[in-house]
């Protein structure tokens, strides 16, 4: 699967000068909710994300709201297992509502739908960690950190992208008057 072409097709991937949660700029982004809206391809994405962990022993899949809700649950589906989200608690971290149901000692798989910094996938398996689950591995369907994120369990991408970032004060973008999206 041409994860990058599914972006196309959709019109997921957006060209211009964007503002990213890091702060940093950069002329292309990824809007993954445009892909995932799409049932077929999110089921695809899903499945072909679920068969990078179908050798692991897992009780749960858990992505942070509100992009990894839909990738939880086509990769849980996938699995054959639960799909939970972590949400925003207020107050910089995540935590996990209490309908959805941990067992002290699961073992869980994270997912994001694009990892960066990993700083959302790390406080979505803070939250569920602080349930007494255990996170056995990370997947993504986009890798854009260049390898630079460790979680302390194997962590696997449908494909990695590296899109050129900037600094604010150093953005060329910004030097040529292209005006600037918060994404």
């Amino acid at each position: 699967m041409d994860i990058l072409e599914l972006y196309k097709k959709t019109g997921a991937l957006l060209e211009g000068h964007f503002l990213l949660r890091s702060g940093r700029h950069s002329p292309k982004f990824l809007q993954s909710t445009t892909l995932l809206q799409h049932p077929l391809y999110a089921e695809a994405v899903g499945q072909a994300l679920g068969e990078l962990f179908d050798d692991l022993e897992i009780q749960f899949v858990i992505g942070p709201a509100m992009g990894g809700v839909v990738l939880a649950f086509v990769t849980a589906k996938a699995l054959g297992v639960r799909a939970l989200f972590a949400e925003k608690d207020g107050q910089g971290g995540m935590w996990v509502r209490e309908g959805l149901t941990i067992h002290p000692g699961e073992r869980f798989l994270a997912v994001e739908d694009v990892v960066t910094t990993g700083g959302s996938v790390q406080k979505a398996i803070q939250a569920a960690e602080a349930r007494g689950a255990r996170c056995v591995a990370v997947g993504a369907i986009v890798d854009r950190s260049a390898g630079r994120s460790e979680f302390g369990v194997p962590f696997r991408a449908l494909t990695q992208l590296d899109f050129p970032t900037y600094a604010p004060e150093s953005c060329p973008l910004c030097q040529r008057g292209v005006p600037l999206q918060e994404v």
